[in-house]
């Protein structure tokens, strides 16, 4: 690929860039300069060889063995923030804080919700990211992304296929941009929401802790931390990883766990709540690569 103009990197640790900051490496790790250098990439790429997009690492959960083939992370060539009137076009790379302290700088309202999602717009994309009462598919207009084959491709909101926590996309496409629609507000009024919003989320979540954010779905009707409570889970260890004391939700390593403590402390909650209540509960972290043979 002589003109490949991003960086490619073999071997990288993946617990530096996972906020769990455990698991293997990637057998490489590539950098795309802009959505152009992606689909360039993409489209030269050996379709037998695997390639899993990751954001910051924020709700993903790496194997110890490693993944196989090519992590592709986005890099400054995916973070423009353009505001227009009440829309704002974003690269996949921006950080869902970042949304919505442009979008409250600019007066904005209706993004303000994206203050208390830790991830990316890639990654909003991807789940129908939402916090607070709202979610991306009530705020997006369209995007922008690459398939398998290094195509363009371009998605209104209604091809999107959203539901919760999910949407309808095909897998193999790389979120590249969105575009997001508002409604004017007042500046002072959205930066207290968000404000009320971090205030939050800092008494509720254990935002400090080496952690992926919720782990499991709401199954429909419940609250996946309220079984999780009613299970008897609050505090479960298994080797160095626990249930967050503060919110049940969550799965912390205390400083040694490896992915397979975290991962084992999961199947464990989910099988104390089915015992308890039937549900069986679903994993919302993303669990990749490979685990370390027993």
């Amino acid at each position: 690929m002589p003109q490949l103009r991003g960086r490619c990197e073999a071997n990288v640790r993946m617990a530096d860039l996972a906020w769990f900051r455990t698991g293997g490496a990637a057998q490489v790790l590539f950098s795309p300069a802009d959505e152009q250098d992606l689909a360039y990439f993409l489209g030269r790429l050996d379709p037998a060889l695997p390639v899993l997009p990751v954001g910051v690492g924020s709700n993903l959960l790496v194997r110890d063995a490693g993944i196989p083939g090519i992590v592709i992370r986005l890099g400054r060539g995916f973070f423009a923030i353009r505001v227009d009137q009440t829309q704002i076009d974003a690269g996949a790379g921006v950080l869902d804080v970042k949304l919505a302290q442009a979008a409250a700088e600019a007066g904005v309202a209706g993004l303000a919700f994206y203050r208390g999602i830790p991830g990316t717009v890639g990654g909003a994309l991807r789940m129908n990211g939402g916090a607070y009462g709202a979610e991306t598919k009530d705020v997006l207009v369209s995007c922008r992304g690459v398939d398998r084959a290094g195509n363009l491709r371009s998605f209104p909101n209604a091809a999107m296929g959203f539901a919760y926590r999910r949407c309808a996309v095909a897998a193999d496409v790389i979120f590249t941009s969105a575009r997001f629609a508002g409604r004017r507000g007042d500046p002072a009024a959205i930066q207290a929401e968000m404000e009320e919003i971090t205030q939050a989320r800092q008494e509720s979540q254990p935002v400090s802790a080496r952690t992926g954010g919720s782990t499991f779905k709401n199954p429909a009707g419940h609250k996946a931390w309220e079984l999780i409570d009613q299970a008897g889970c609050r505090g479960l260890i298994v080797g160095d990883a626990q249930v967050s004391e503060l919110h049940c939700n969550f799965l912390i390593n205390r400083g040694h766990a490896s992915a397979a403590d975290i991962e084992a402390l999961g199947e464990e909650v989910r099988a104390r709540v089915f015992e308890t209540s039937g549900i069986k509960l679903e994993w919302e972290i993303e669990r990749v690569g490979q685990a370390q043979p027993t």
